[in-house]
Order: C-alpha cells, then structure tokens, then sequence
C-alpha cells in the first residue's frame, strides 16, 4: 500500500490510528506503575517522578528527528525502526522493572521512543487524503491517544493477575503484528527531488516557516492546558473543592474521552470552513473557561459548563491544528514541521504540573498558573487570527 491519495486512503488511517494508539499504550505504561515500583524498588520522591517524566520528555523531543527522519527515509521505514526500539524497550523493562532503579530509568528513557510514533503517522495519513479530507482523517488520528487509557485501565489488573512482567508483553505482542501489518501492507511512493531536499537544510527550512512557529504555540497551549485538566485534574480537585480520589478519577475519564471524541470533530469542522475559524473559537473558549476556572467557581460549574467547554475546545483545537499544519506545509517536509510542533507540545504538557504545583506552593493556590495559562492562551487566539489568513511561506 502506498501512501499516494486515493481510495487506499481509510485502509492508510486506520493503520496509522491502530500503530499510534498501541504505541501510546506502551509509552503510558509506568505511569500506573510508579506508586508500585517505589515500593518494590525503594525509589526517592524525585526516582519516582523520573520513571514517569523520562518516557514523556524522550517522546516529545524525540518526535523532531523522528519527523526528520520520515520525512527523509518514508514512513515504513520509520514505523518499524519506532515499533522495533519499542518492543526492545518493553522487554528489557519486563526484565528489570522489579530489580533495578538504574535499568528501570533506563529502561523508562527507551519506552520515550514510543511517544514518537505520531510524528510518523502526521506524514503518513497527509499523503494519503485529499484537502478536503485531511482534517478529519488527522482527527481520527489523533483518536489513537486513547491508548494511554488503555494502560490506565489494564496495567495493574494484569500485574494483579499475572506479574509485574505482564503489562510489558502484552503490548509487545500488538506492535509484532502492527509490524507485521506494516511490512505487508505500507509502500512508500518514489520520492521525487526538491530543492528542500537539495539543500541540507531541511529541519532549519521547516523552523523558518511561520506556519511552525504559529502551530507551536497553538499546540503548546493545548497541550499545556490538556495535562493541566487530565493528567492533574484529580491532585486540583481533591486540593480545591475537597473531592473524593474515586470521583476525581470519573472526572479525569470523562475529561479524556471528551477531548479525544472532538479531535475529528475538529478536523471536520477545517476542511468545511477552513482550521482558521473552529482554532480561532477553540481557543478563544480556552481562554475563557480557563479564566473562569482561575477565580474557582463552584464545583457544579465547574462540572457542567467549565471542564466540559474545555474538553470540546481542546479538542476542537487540536484538530484544527494539525489540519492547518498539513494544508499550507511543504509536503516534502511536513515531517519535521509535525515533529516540532507536537515534540514542544509535548514538553509544554510536561511543565503545565509543575507550573501548578509551583503555584500552589508559592501562592497558596492556583489562581496566578491559570491566569498564566490563559494569557498565553489569548496570545495564541491573536496569532490564530492574523496568521492564519497567510501562507507559510
């Protein structure tokens, strides 16, 4: 299967989609784990935090040369060079998360390499649709973050069940068949010459356009605000409004499933009105709903209009942002222009925490994170507004 448009297309999304949600699968395993390890292993505070931020940070940054890479060699290549360090990773870790702090940390920073694998699949499922198309089928892409619920939900049923190894084979056993399923089915078109491709120059070409800039800091601030009201919602939940760990959970789940079920929302609504206006009205709600959430409102608010605004605009805007990246970039680098903005994504979602943990601590709360976050969430509206009505370059 090539990745040229035309009627291989949905055949070229859904491998994508499956490759990207078993890979998030994998790259979210230790998260669960953690309060596990630093029992059996006697981990520090600090130990513990590494075993969960390492595969974050080597995912987010790993996803520019990965991009890089794509983009230079095809995406079949690039699948099975991902879907292989992954399996490596997971088979060591099955081998030593029990026995070794430095091999689990180790072990943690090889696992980062699976957060890469959309860097792959933005390239891929690009060439595959037609204009009119790309957005929504970016969208469904974006669906495949799911995966890491999956590792939430499972983890520790299977080590409950059949080990700490457990939860390292099983999704070993789903990447041998996606590869399988990649060998088989993935041919990459010939590659024509281009002068992008002449120039040697091609990750510093992609970080001179503005489209990379703009989408940067329009996915940065998604992101930021995502792990904000996901991965943190039930550490501010149970400081701020006294809620219970269990309904904080519920409250984290639903949150993550809004979200996700918007991203082909978003990529619709760009190629009906183009990503201009759905990422300019995302963001703008971001803004809003996150500075209502700054001055604490009551928690049925909080539960029926505020997180709910921002499950819908976060994934609205996500959408609309890869949607806008693949129609006006270069395809010969779109690559590495995806591997930027979604790697310092990445890195944005890793400080949002700690920004509000810092706040907490500093401030007594967390009003001064959230006005931060919605200022730089107003910034990103005035630059969706004037620079979508350009070309990249």
């Amino acid at each position: 299967m090539r990745a040229p448009t035309g009627r291989h297309g949905p055949s070229i999304l859904a491998i994508a989609t499956v490759g990207y949600l078993i890979s998030a699968w994998a790259w979210a395993l230790l998260a669960p784990l953690a309060p596990l390890l630093r029992g059996l292993l006697g981990l520090t505070a600090i130990q513990q935090a590494m075993v969960v931020s390492v595969p974050v940070v080597v995912g987010a940054l790993g996803r520019v040369p990965v991009g890089a890479l794509t983009d230079r060699l095809g995406s079949r290549f690039a699948f099975l060079l991902v879907t292989a360090v992954t399996i490596g990773a997971l088979l060591f870790l099955a081998t030593v998360v029990d026995r070794s702090a430095a091999g689990l940390l180790f072990g943690a920073a090889l696992l980062g390499v699976a957060g890469t694998n959309f860097a792959v699949g933005v390239p891929f499922v690009s060439a595959g649709f037609a204009g009119g198309r790309r957005g929504l089928a970016l969208g469904v892409l974006g669906t495949g973050l799911v995966g890491g619920a999956v590792g939430g939900l499972t983890t520790v049923r299977l080590v409950e069940a059949y080990g700490i190894a457990a939860p390292f084979v099983a999704p070993v056993l789903a990447l041998g068949l996606f590869a399988v399923l990649v060998v088989v089915k993935v041919r990459d078109p010939p590659r024509e010459p281009s002068p992008v491709q002449k120039s040697g120059g091609r990750l510093a070409t992609a970080l001179r356009l503005p489209i990379t800039r703009r989408a940067t800091l329009w996915n940065a601030v998604s992101s930021a605000l995502y792990v904000t009201f996901s991965a943190y919602l039930p550490v501010y939940l149970t400081n701020v409004y006294n809620l219970a760990l269990s309904r904080t959970g519920y409250a984290m789940a639903g949150f993550v499933i809004l979200v996700v079920l918007m991203r082909p929302v978003g990529g619709w609504l760009s190629d009906r009105f183009s990503p201009r206006r759905p990422l300019v009205a995302a963001l703008a709600v971001l803004v809003g709903a996150t500075g209502m959430q700054a001055f604490t409102p009551p928690l049925p608010l909080v539960a029926t209009v505020v997180l709910p605004a921002l499950a819908v605009a976060l994934g609205i805007a996500s959408g609309a942002v890869l949607a806008q990246v693949a129609a006006v970039t270069p395809p010969e680098i779109i690559g590495r222009v995806g591997g930027v903005v979604t790697g310092v994504a990445g890195l944005a979602g890793f400080a949002a925490p700690l920004l509000m943990a810092y706040s907490l601590g500093r401030y007594g709360g967390y009003t001064s994170a959230l006005c931060l976050l919605a200022a730089v969430a107003a910034v990103a509206v005035r630059t969706a507004i004037t620079g979508t009505r350009q070309p990249a370059a």
